[in-house]
């Protein structure tokens, strides 16, 4: 069977360490003619550079899952849409403010970063997607969030910070949120539908495809239900290896072009009926 759409998540994958989409990179991706779909936790906006520079055509996932869009005219068209609740983002932003002063918080609607201080979790992420945060000075009007919030990220650089930042939040008992660490230094807040699996179903079911004619391409544990829907899981070999035993193969890092190099070395092997029917003793961890 052939495979028809690749999906891949961005930071950590796509992109390399400095949150860039290198030329050899692109040019193994666009060379190999399959469509391919960016499935992030990011922004549109923060995804636009990498959508103009693959000259991507069709829907991609935008937080979590939490928003599935196309370009038309330059213009973000939304196809599916999953918001937290602007009670739940009020709570939410209060809670982490009054208990956790120093941890950096700021949040999205489709077009814009929100920030009440430009502190150094800021000032990484700017670094990492060159888009400026709106800063809103005034306190309780940042806390009043947006009638539309997709996302709410919290960035620490003290790792017991986090985790006790997460504990504290799966205590509030919210059913209308999900809860997930989509990197080292971040822990982010979508809407409970908002998962990578259901941006990559609504895209099969809109484009008839079959599980087996679809690829991903992850290194997180937000990536887990995307690639557990796909039917060829690839996986960075920057990944924790509790990711890398989900995959079909393991390809190079993200600082190695991992994503080009996979599509080149596995997809088109698949495409030509070069692979075997024992997926599981074909993962390759050393090039």
């Amino acid at each position: 069977m052939t495979i028809k759409r690749i999906f891949t998540d961005m930071d950590g994958t796509l992109l390399n360490s400095k949150g860039q989409l290198s030329k050899d990179n692109a040019k193994a991706i666009r060379k190999a003619n399959i469509p391919l779909t960016l499935v992030s936790a990011r922004a549109p906006m923060e995804m636009m550079e990498v959508i103009e520079t693959l000259k991507l055509q069709g829907p991609q996932v935008a937080f979590n899952g939490g928003l599935i869009f196309q370009m038309k005219n330059k213009t973000i068209q939304p196809l599916h849409v999953n918001i937290i609740p602007k009670r739940t983002v009020q709570q939410l932003l209060t809670t982490i403010r009054q208990s956790f002063p120093k941890v950096s918080l700021s949040y999205y609607d489709i077009s814009h970063w929100y920030c009440d201080k430009i502190d150094k979790g800021i000032r990484f992420e700017y670094e990492l997607t060159q888009q400026a945060p709106t800063l809103i000075t005034d306190a309780n009007l940042f806390l009043l969030g947006q009638e539309n919030t997709f996302k709410l990220m919290m960035i620490s650089f003290e790792e017991i910070e986090i985790q006790t930042l997460e504990k504290m939040l799966h205590s509030l008992n919210l059913t209308t949120i999900s809860i997930q660490r989509s990197g080292k230094f971040y822990l982010e807040i979508t809407s409970k539908h908002a998962q990578k699996s259901k941006g990559i179903h609504y895209i099969l079911k809109r484009e008839n495809l079959a599980k087996m004619e679809t690829a991903a391409f992850g290194d997180g544990h937000n990536d887990i239900p995307m690639l557990k829907t796909v039917g060829y899981p690839i996986v960075m070999e920057n990944a924790f290896d509790e990711i890398k035993s989900l995959a079909y193969k393991i390809t190079k890092s993200n600082d190695q072009d991992g994503v080009g190099y996979g599509i080149q070395k596995f997809i088109k092997k698949v495409n030509h009926g070069q692979h075997s029917s024992n997926r599981k003793n074909q993962r390759l961890f050393s090039f």
